[in-house]
């Protein structure tokens, strides 16, 4: 099966460009952790809000309530889609590096994605 492309765009055809399971799901985790509070029309409370913890200095006590945010938020959010095994954050200089372990439902296999953003 085939999943729509993030973000939207044309694929080669003329058509919405797609990908397939893991990608879409590396996709889904990487827009609940990115997305802030209160940005999704009609989704006030999608997303994780980890960027505006982040805004200010980091210091260990941050860095676990980010490690919290994000890990609800998946649950929350794709709670039916994924199994989270485990979140780490790190900061390094201006940036957050983010690793997610999870287990796909209608998998076995455990997969673990990265994602970082600059402050």
């Amino acid at each position: 099966m085939s999943n729509i492309d993030f973000p939207f765009h044309a694929g080669a055809l003329g058509g919405a460009a797609t990908v397939d399971e893991d990608a879409h799901i590396r996709q889904l985790i990487e827009q609940v952790i990115f997305t802030a509070q209160g940005e999704r029309v009609n989704r006030p409370t999608f997303g994780s809000g980890v960027q505006r913890l982040l805004f200010g200095p980091i210091s260990d006590p941050v860095v676990s309530a980010a490690h919290m945010a994000v890990q609800g938020a998946l649950q929350q959010w794709l709670g039916d889609r994924v199994a989270v095994q485990d979140v780490s954050v790190e900061a390094q200089d201006s940036t957050v590096i983010i690793t997610v372990s999870y287990r796909v439902a209608s998998r076995s296999q455990p997969q673990t994605a990265q994602f970082s953003r600059d402050l």
